[in-house]
Parts: C-alpha cells; structure tokens; sequence
C-alpha cells in the first residue's frame, strides 16, 4: 500500500478525503492516482490535464524526491512510499 497525502486546501474540494487515512494500491504515481479516482471522482482532473500529465500548478513527491515523469506518471512506487500531493496557490 502507498499512502497519499495531500495539502488541505484540497479537502474543500473532495471533503471525502478529509479525517481518513488515504492508503491505495500502485505500482507507479500513475495507478496510485487511478486508485485515489475511484474513491475520489474528479481529482485526478483536478490533478491532470486532459492527456494525462501533471498541471503546471500541482507537485507531487514521492517521499523527498519530485516525480520525474509529469507526463506519463510513470515514477516507480514501492509498498510503504508516500506520496505528497501538492496544489501551489496563487493571487495577491
């Protein structure tokens, strides 16, 4: 199992996420984001473009270390990695 963790900011948008560990299955940032889709609808759009790559405005770490591939999401995970999803926030 990978756990995610994700900024708070996000839970206003899927409050279902919120208070609960957030423990899924994945070989790679991919499948874990297939995974957290099928308990969140909506948040890998929310995470994603249309073809599948990382939005220019969301970061995701696994562990310390940003994701290499924001095109094909194809980071290797490992039972045990978390995984940080982080949305930068912006205005004045």
């Amino acid at each position: 199992m990978v756990s995610i963790e994700l900024t708070r900011h996000l839970f206003q948008f899927f409050p279902q996420l919120a208070d609960r560990p957030l423990e899924v299955e994945g070989a790679t940032v991919a499948e874990a984001l297939a995974a957290l889709e099928r308990i969140a609808p909506g948040i890998v759009f929310y995470i994603c473009d249309e073809r599948g790559r990382l939005r220019p405005h969301v970061n995701v770490y696994v562990g310390k270390e940003p994701v290499r591939d924001r095109f094909r999401l194809s980071d290797p995970l490992a039972p045990g990695d978390r995984l940080f999803i982080m949305q930068a926030l912006s205005g004045g």
